[in-house]
């Protein structure tokens, strides 16, 4: 049996055909046409789809559901409750999707669905509790509690970027409050400290780094200036290695997880700041002789969408009653 594995972005939808071992067979991409609505991204969806499977030459029945990653929150039954940056609100893409595939649908967020695919093939393979943090423009976290997805008794949990962890003084978040652990921890976070000392007058080589367009910085000239021993980049590296710390001790002392793997695109530079944030967890967890946990970087990279929702989806079939 296979499974269809949907990671749907703001920018590209990518699909792929999954063994039940996890492993992908083939995928495909397409951009993700946000401006033009729901209905035109779900039938893209559906199109990308179809073509896997024609490429593939597979009888559909060998295929036994497809899972969807999504960047906001969704209900068991595949409503959309609101994923912001593709504008999307109470938008039911499991019926509509499962209407024009003919297959059932299961649907989370994007992060739980790469916490799923790191037990699965990972660096959490086989941990009964674990945590995923993805660390991008947001923070996003999936969980696993007893070798089981957690989300919530209605899909909306483990949004862990919306943790408050401190007061803002310099911006609200997207969701309208302050202080959430993603206005401190986020690649968006760091850019606009970076800015906001610039601004003060700070000296740095990030002008000559972002070819002179202070609006241009991005996460990978922080980290190359901070190599480079950069003032301000070391402040932002700095900032955001505490915050993450301040963030991830909560999490231990709530969930006590076997492991907690780092994803997105700010792990790629964890030679910048992973052995400083496990000291400083080790500090603030609450039982301090027990640091048990594990702090590791995540295995799968860009694949971790297709093989999670893939998986994810494996998981919802054998679970779903017999007809």
């Amino acid at each position: 049996m296979y499974y269809i594995g949907v990671d749907l972005g703001g920018s590209s939808i990518k699909a792929g055909l999954v063994t039940e071992q996890g492993n992908i067979v083939m995928k495909g991409q397409k951009q993700t046409k946000v401006k033009e609505g729901s209905e035109v991204v779900i039938r893209d969806m559906a199109s990308l789809i179809e073509e896997l499977l024609e490429e593939s030459e597979l009888d559909g029945r060998e295929v036994g559901g497809i899972g969807v990653g999504i960047p906001g929150a969704a209900r068991e039954d595949g409503l959309v409750y609101f994923a912001t940056n593709i504008f999307w609100t109470n938008v039911p893409l499991g019926s509509q999707l499962k209407g024009m595939t003919n297959k059932s649908v299961h649907v989370a967020n994007d992060a739980t669905m790469a916490a799923v695919a790191e037990y699965t093939l990972g660096i959490t393979k086989g941990s009964a509790n674990s945590l995923f943090i993805t660390l991008g423009t947001g923070v996003g976290g999936g969980v696993i509690i007893n070798h089981q997805v957690y989300s919530g008794s209605h899909g909306i949990g483990t949004e862990l970027g919306h943790m408050v962890v401190g007061k803002n003084p310099d911006y609200d978040c997207t969701c309208g409050n302050n202080g959430c652990w993603e206005t401190f921890a986020s690649g968006t976070a760091m850019k606009n400290h970076a800015r906001r000392l610039l601004e003060q007058g700070h000296e740095s080589i990030l002008p000559d780094l972002a070819k002179g367009d202070p609006e241009g910085i991005n996460i990978r000239n922080l980290f190359d200036g901070f190599r480079q021993k950069d003032e301000v980049c070391i402040q932002v590296v700095n900032r955001m290695t505490r915050y993450l710390a301040s963030g991830i001790a909560n999490l231990i002392n709530i969930f006590d997880p076997e492991v907690i793997a780092l994803g997105g695109g700010i792990s790629a530079s964890a030679d910048c700041f992973l052995e400083d944030l496990k000291a400083l967890v080790a500090q603030r967890i609450y039982v301090k002789s027990m640091n048990v946990t594990r702090i590791e970087i995540s295995q799968l990279g860009n694949d971790a969408g297709i093989i999670g929702a893939a998986m994810y989806a494996k998981t919802m079939e054998s679970n779903s009653p017999s007809p």
